[in-house]
This record gives C-alpha cells, sequence and structure tokens, in this order.
C-alpha cells in the first residue's frame, strides 16, 4: 500500500471509529453507562471480533491490517498526551485532607488484587504463556492490569450519579488518584523487568528512580516558578511551547530508560498544579482534540487487535470468567477491608469497592503495553478486555444496588429513631 492510499485508508478508518464511537456512546449514556465505554466497543465492532467476522470485505476496507502501524503511532501520541491531560487533573490536594485513610485504602486495593493476580498467574502461566516469557514478568504485569482503577471514568460515574462533591466521592477520586499514581509506578518497574536483560535489570530500576527524582526536586521547582510568572491571566504561547516540549522530553527519557513514554507524560503533569493557568490552558486547548480524535484511534487500535474468537473453548471461556471473578473480588475486597479499617460505614466501604473496581480506559492502555512488548498473548489479551468491559459496565448497576440498600438501611435507621422518640413522648 503506498503513502497515499495509506492516508486516505486511515482517514477513512478515523472518520468510522468517530462516528461509530459518538453513536454508541450515546446509546450508552442513555442507559446510564459511561460514554467511554461505547467508544471502545466501537472499536472492537470495526475490528476483526464482529464486522471482521460477518462481513470481512467491510471490515478490510474501513480498517485494513494494512494501517496497523500508522494507527499504532497514532494512537500511542494520543495516549501520551491523554495521559498528560490525566496528570494534569492530579489534585495532590486530595491525599493531604483525608491522608490516612486515603493511603490505606488506595495501597489495599492495590495490593490485594496485585497479590491475587500474582497467584492466578501461576494457574494460567502454562495455559496461556510460554517459556519466552518469564514467569516473573508475566505474574507481575498480570497482578498490575488487576490492580489498576480508571481515574477519568471514576470520576465520571460520581459525576453522573450527583455524588462527586459528596465526603465519599471527594474520598473515591483521592483514592483513584493515588491508585493510579502507584500502579504507574508499579507498571514502570514491570515494564523496566520486562525489557531489561539479566544484566541490566537494576539499570533500568535505578534510571526510573533517578527519573522520578530528577522530576520531583528539580523540574517540580521550576514548573512552579513557571506556573507562579503565568498565574495572573493565560499561559503564554512561548510558556505553552516550553511545556510542552518539556512535556515530550519526559516521555523521550522516559521511553529511553525502558519505563514506557506515558509515565514520562504522566508525571510531568502530576508535578505541574492542577488549577494554574497552565493546567486550564492545556486542558481547555486539548482535551476535545484529544478525546474525540485520538482516543478514538486508540480504540480503533485497540479493537483491531482483540480478537474474540480466538477465545474458542468453553474452558476459555470458564479462564475469563475466573479472570473476572477474582479482579472483582480482589479489587472490590482489598478496598472494603481497608475502607472498614478506617472507620467508614458498611454502605460508604461497599461503594468504594464498587467504585475503584471501574478500570476502563486505564486498563486498555496496560494490557496494550503487555501486548507490545508481548508479555501477555493475544488470547489473553483478549480476555483481559472483556474483563475490562464488564467490570466497568457493572460498576453503575453495582453503585446503584449498594446505594439503594444503604438508603434503605439509613430509612429504617431513621424510622427507629422517629419511633423511639414517639415512644419517649407517649411515656412522657
Amino acid at each position: 500500500m503506498g503513502k497515499p492510499d495509506a492516508l486516505m485508508h486511515v482517514l477513512l478508518a478515523l472518520t468510522a471509529v468517530i462516528v461509530c464511537g459518538y453513536v454508541l456512546g450515546r446509546l450508552f449514556r442513555y442507559v446510564g453507562q459511561p460514554p467511554v465505554i461505547g467508544e471502545v466497543i466501537a472499536g472492537i465492532v470495526l475490528g476483526p471480533s464482529l464486522l471482521g467476522r460477518f462481513a470481512p470485505e467491510a471490515r478490510q476496507f474501513l480498517l485494513p491490517d494494512s494501517i496497523a502501524p500508522f494507527i499504532g503511532f497514532i494512537a500511542q501520541f494520543g495516549v501520551i498526551l491523554y495521559m498528560f491531560l490525566l496528570g494534569l487533573e492530579l489534585d495532590t490536594g486530595l491525599f493531604r485532607k483525608r491522608a490516612r485513610a486515603t493511603v490505606l485504602i488506595a495501597s489495599s486495593s492495590i495490593l490485594v488484587p496485585f497479590l491475587l493476580g500474582g497467584v492466578l498467574a501461576f494457574y494460567l502461566y502454562p495455559l496461556l504463556s510460554s517459556e519466552a516469557v518469564p514467569f516473573a514478568s508475566f505474574g507481575l504485569f498480570l497482578g498490575v492490569a488487576m490492580a489498576v482503577t480508571a481515574f477519568p471514568v471514576l470520576a465520571r460515574i460520581l459525576s453522573d450519579q450527583g455524588i462527586h462533591q459528596t465526603p465519599l466521592g471527594s474520598l473515591a477520586l483521592s483514592c483513584a488518584a493515588l491508585n493510579d499514581v502507584l500502579a504507574w509506578c508499579l507498571l514502570a518497574l514491570v515494564v523496566g523487568v520486562a525489557q531489561s536483560h539479566l544484566g541490566s535489570g537494576f539499570m533500568v530500576i535505578g534510571g526510573a528512580i533517578l527519573f522520578i527524582g530528577v522530576m520531583i526536586l528539580i523540574v517540580r521547582p521550576i514548573a512552579q516558578r513557571v506556573v507562579a510568572r503565568s498565574d495572573d491571566g493565560d499561559a503564554s504561547r512561548g510558556v505553552i511551547t516550553l511545556v510542552f516540549v518539556t512535556m515530550l522530553l519526559s516521555a523521550f527519557t522516559a521511553e529511553w530508560i525502558g519505563i514506557h513514554a506515558i509515565f514520562g507524560a504522566f508525571l510531568l503533569g502530576a508535578i505541574i498544579p492542577h488549577d494554574s493557568a497552565i493546567a486550564r490552558t492545556f486542558t481547555a486547548k486539548l482535551e476535545d482534540l484529544v478525546t474525540i480524535v485520538f482516543l478514538p484511534a486508540f480504540f480503533a487500535f485497540t479493537g483491531m487487535r482483540t480478537q474474540l474468537g480466538i477465545v474458542e473453548t468453553g474452558h476459555e471461556w470458564l479462564l475469563c470468567e475466573v479472570i473476572i471473578v477474582v479482579a472483582t473480588v480482589g479489587k472490590i475486597g482489598g478496598t472494603f477491608a481497608a475502607a472498614r479499617f478506617t472507620g467508614q460505614s458498611w454502605h460508604d466501604s461497599a461503594s468504594l469497592g464498587v467504585l475503584m473496581n471501574t478500570r476502563g480506559l486505564m486498563e486498555l492502555i496496560i494490557l496494550n503495553i503487555g501486548l507490545d512488548l508481548k508479555i501477555i498473548s493475544p488470547k489473553l489479551f483478549a480476555m483481559m478486555v472483556v474483563m475490562a468491559l464488564v467490570t466497568t459496565l457493572a460498576t453503575t448497576h453495582l453503585l446503584a444496588g449498594v446505594r439503594g440498600q444503604g438508603a434503605g438501611v439509613r430509612k429504617d435507621e431513621q424510622s427507629r429513631k422517629q419511633e423511639k422518640r414517639m415512644d419517649t413522648a407517649k411515656a412522657i
């Protein structure tokens, strides 16, 4: 395929994915689900799993395999921008307001599913992997994939439910934000181990630690001074150029070290104050472009790589169900136990567990990294994509059930208190 033909196919593919994602996103929003789920499913619908199976000629016309590298580059750059914006939206002040509860809940919500994922790896490794993949890389990656929470999707669910400004909503946001930070640090470690050879493993890990230290101790103070000078009004073109170039260099450095470019972009975004003029300017200028154009390209790229048809036997679908159950039990159970330990009510603890089980886009980003590094096979990739969709789809329904039950409990308590006051009045 020549470059002009490739360009035409890429433009046609992006058009199809954007339109399909928009339509399905609106449909899912109508039924009370996050629109991002519809956009993810749009990529799968146009990929080999559905359109390629029932209308292969139409699929080859819209998303031919030959354009996968082009879509892949667009998708990766889009994810780099998205992670930078996600870092800009990270409010570190949330951690300080309820530091003890946030740290304990976020840590437990990662540790428990991470450990369960590692245990599950012993069972899945001989079935879905090969000797070419070291078990350490496979087990560590599966643990991280089980532990992630989709901070942006969770924030959208809280907003749709009207509880984003409540104490429960604030705690959930702070826990999810810290969860993401910890998860990306773990992922950086796993990628460093997977990409390194025996002699260079510690060099990658040491480089990652040095990179984080430089970003926090040197780049962060400089960023704060630049932010202070720009907060009198909108960020100037020169400042925007400086930040954008720094973001690209940060992503480049992280990729060069071996911990993936998205970690560098996310880290730079996180050290810039979320309420600064720079953060507001970048969010205003990039958010629509990233969410409307670049992320659909990522969903198309993910859809092209998701082959649900290769999960054929009943046993393989049973393994998929086991993955969903382990991921759900680990996330909800770990969050619930820590929340109860910090003094949260049964209702709030259960709600937090359900919310932290949201995976969505963040899970897909991690899974694509695992597939790129050949840590997981295409079959396990498809199973994990199903897990990401199921756990995210279940969030709103489970949350509605928990909140309804909690409302009923509070109503019963209020009724008992009212009856007690009436009995007291009668006795008097």
